[in-house]
């Protein structure tokens, strides 16, 4: 007898109703305990929540996303994405956290309170079985305070997620809830489980000899203004070889920053420059930062490597859900390596989103994959 139940659905159609009924046929399971669903943000989203009433019996959550990710389609957009957990020993506990303007350790406390009155398999956290999936509203510019509270309130749990998307237009991102679309919110599942699982990250660059040191942003809009003690976007420009009127999406995901924390490179990705010739980061950059432009590996054989340690690690392996950087795939579609990197997925099933940003355990990061693997 299976120990962990998975159904995987997607639907290219475009209408929101036939949509939603694609989806439940392929992933209704009665025992379901939690549905998660990824969702364009080219639907009419209230038509999704119509659509979506009474349908499933267990807690549904998602986000809407900058493009869909299944193994069985490769990187997908414009379409809706499920997945359904059914398994004696998986226990899933989705909460709200909304508004996050004003979720603070006080309300993590309140939170983390909430959660240990709820635990199935023990009285109170345990990393070895338990980890937290955290989907953020991936416009609300709060995901370093939220990870970083939850970290702190969850003592240190396994956590991983990312930050809705709306398909590179960059003006709402919503999670899904009980029903519901929310903005300025973030919805955290902590799931309890006798079941194997690994998380994991995974990004292909590594760090150059190029140092970029932040000498003048504002934290709280991501905006970088100088760098070096020059203008933010001519000195990044300048770093990887090029003029002001060459930077792009494509070249912010050819050349991200990196930061080393604790021995480890994290990357923080830039989002656009602006008018003024500052530059708008995907995470907070702070003041006195010392940053490295990265230089990328092969982002497929990265991915394969990746997939194949995980098939390792665990044998039995049923499930990789996974929150992708959209910049991993604007780099896949300008390499056109966007179908090798489907056929790599489709060696396992997989179910995810490309993000607005990623988190693991206590960090923000960008142009990483994150996500969970879950064995039997």
């Amino acid at each position: 007898m299976s120990m962990l139940t998975v159904r995987r659905g997607a639907s290219v159609s475009p209408d929101p109703v036939q949509a939603v009924q694609d989806v439940y046929r392929a992933i209704h399971q009665a025992g379901a305990s939690l549905v998660i669903l990824f969702i364009s943000s080219k639907y009419d989203l209230n038509a999704i929540e119509s659509a979506l009433e009474g349908v499933f019996r267990c807690p549904v959550i998602g986000c809407t996303t900058a493009g869909e990710i299944t193994s069985n389609a490769g990187y997908v957009e414009g379409t809706l994405v499920g997945v359904s957990l059914d398994s004696p020993q998986l226990f899933a506990h989705p909460k709200l956290i909304s508004p996050l303007t004003s979720f603070d350790l006080r309300q993590g406390e309140n939170l983390a309170k909430e959660l240990r009155s709820e635990l199935k398999l023990g009285s109170d956290f345990d990393a070895r079985k338990m980890f937290s999936l955290l989907l953020v509203d991936g416009l609300s510019m709060l995901e370093e305070q939220a990870v970083a509270t939850l970290n702190e309130a969850l003592s240190g749990l396994p956590l991983f997620g990312g930050s809705a998307g709306d398909d590179l237009l960059f003006a709402k991102t919503h999670v899904y809830f009980e029903g519901r679309f929310h903005t300025n919110a973030a919805v955290l599942t902590l799931f309890e489980t006798s079941l194997p699982f690994v998380l994991f990250q995974t990004q292909h660059f590594e760090p150059t000899e190029a140092r970029l040191v932040i000498t003048e942003s504002d934290c709280a809009t991501r905006t970088v203004t100088e760098i070096n003690g020059g203008p933010a976007a001519a000195e990044y420009a300048k770093a990887v070889g090029l003029e002001i009127a060459g930077l792009s999406p494509q070249i912010f995901a050819a050349h991200p920053v990196m930061l080393q924390i604790g021995g480890e490179y994290y990357v923080r990705s830039i989002q656009k420059v602006n008018p003024d010739g500052s530059l708008t980061f995907f995470c907070a950059i702070d003041n006195g930062l010392v940053l490295t432009v990265g230089r990328g590996k092969q982002l497929v054989e990265s991915l394969g490597e990746t997939l194949a340690r995980l098939r390792r690690q665990l044998p039995t392996l049923k499930l990789i859900l996974g929150c992708d950087c959209i910049l991993r795939r604007l780099e896949l579609q300008q390499k056109g390596l966007t179908e090798a990197a489907g056929k790599v997925l489709s060696g396992v099933d997989f179910v995810g989103f490309s993000t607005y940003g990623e988190q693991v355990n206590g960090i923000h990061v960008n142009q990483t994959l994150t996500g969970i693997a879950l064995g039997e």
